[in-house]
């Protein structure tokens, strides 16, 4: 993959940026508040995850109080992953490694592998962003086609109608074949997957274990089958909607860049900071409450740049990175609300679908 991809740091651009950025965070008492908040926040997601599944189990009488709880359960399980799980298996969460070692662990308590994450979302998706054969997080096929250069099919042109209820599914995918799956490839797109061993092998097989003990196993003893059943479908439903939206508003948009692994191959040596902003697109920066429940995620760009950055302090650096690409004429993307990169994916999805080769593609140039 690399003697086909070749990225530098990001030039001139990249280095004027992060001085900029470390600047930012190295005034007096910033980097101890974020911590606290980031502390506290994990403290109110926690209770409200446990509070909604204590309720759940121990206190729903009605199908109606059911259905609410399990709305909550899965939102708050998505904000888990959103805040603490992704800065953790970042190395974000924490200046300590052990404190990230121990929350990354999140992920496996709440369903999918944690170990199979950082390969599949660290490594791949981050160095190869909106790649076609090399970004596994668009390589849906063959039920959507999110880039120009992937195959189209002829059910495609129905996908920005049949997607939306599918992207609720995804989570039966994590909790049952997904990561074993891809462990047993061996591999994750063209990148090599290694099978875990010792304390990532039992941090999985533990992480399954508590997993299946609180979702299945505790409500059994308190509720027939097929109501554990439902709640838990309609609890991973919430979870894997909500999850998988807020991936999709970042990359698979009309405004953000799309390229393919022979057409990086031909361009050489590429700047890789400006492929990450280019192929990425903020949304409802102005939001604070979006903000705080998405873990930062609606500001991707900054993500995308600073990974190690604990996302507490995204809103804050963003007006920074603006500016240095507007500088430097790196093509900075930005939806005003959330609801207008809702309609802006749906369009995409309607253009990818509609015809084989539409779309913007990166005008890759050597770095």
């Amino acid at each position: 993959m690399s003697s086909t991809i070749d990225f530098d740091g990001g030039g001139e651009f990249y280095t004027d940026l992060k001085a900029r950025v470390r600047a930012h965070l190295a005034e007096p008492g910033r980097a101890r508040r974020a911590h606290r908040r980031m502390y506290a926040k994990t403290a109110v997601l926690i209770i409200w995850t446990v509070v909604s599944w204590a309720l759940l189990v121990f206190a729903a009488s009605t199908w109606w109080q059911a259905a609410l709880l399990c709305v909550s359960l899965g939102l708050a399980l998505a904000g888990i992953g959103f805040s603490i799980t992704h800065d953790a298996n970042h190395g974000s969460y924490s200046p300590n490694r052990n404190v990230n070692r121990t929350m990354r662990w999140s992920l496996d308590v709440i369903g999918a592998s944690s170990y199979v994450w950082r390969t599949k979302h660290n490594v791949v998706h981050h160095t190869f962003t909106n790649i076609a054969g090399a970004d596994s997080d668009i390589e849906q096929l063959p039920l959507a086609r999110l880039a120009p250069d992937q195959k189209r099919r002829w059910f495609h042109r129905f996908q920005h109608v049949y997607i939306w209820p599918l992207y609720g599914l995804f989570s039966v995918k994590w909790h049952t074949v997904g990561d074993l799956g891809l462990m047993l490839r061996g591999q994750v797109g063209l990148t090599p997957l290694r099978w875990p061993r010792g304390r990532e092998l039992f941090g999985l097989v533990a992480g399954k274990a508590v997993f299946v003990a609180w979702s299945i196993v505790i409500p059994l003893l308190f509720h027939p089958v097929w109501q554990v059943a439902v709640a838990f479908l309609a609890t991973s439903f919430v979870l894997a909607f909500t999850i998988a939206i807020v991936f999709q508003l970042a990359h698979c948009l009309e405004e953000a860049e799309f390229s393919s692994i022979d057409a990086m191959g031909e361009a050489g040596r590429t700047e890789w900071a400006r492929h990450q902003v280019e192929t990425t697109v903020d949304f409802a920066p102005g939001n604070p409450f979006l903000a705080w429940y998405l873990g930062g995620l609606n500001f991707q760009i900054e993500h995308h740049l600073f990974t190690r950055v604990c996302h507490i302090h995204y809103p804050d650096i963003a007006p920074i990175v603006r500016e240095t690409c507007e500088e430097y004429g790196v093509r900075y993307q930005s939806h005003a609300t959330i609801w207008s990169a809702v309609a802006s994916h749906a369009r995409w999805l309607k253009r990818m679908g509609a015809k084989a080769d539409t779309g913007r593609r990166m005008a890759v140039s050597p770095g």
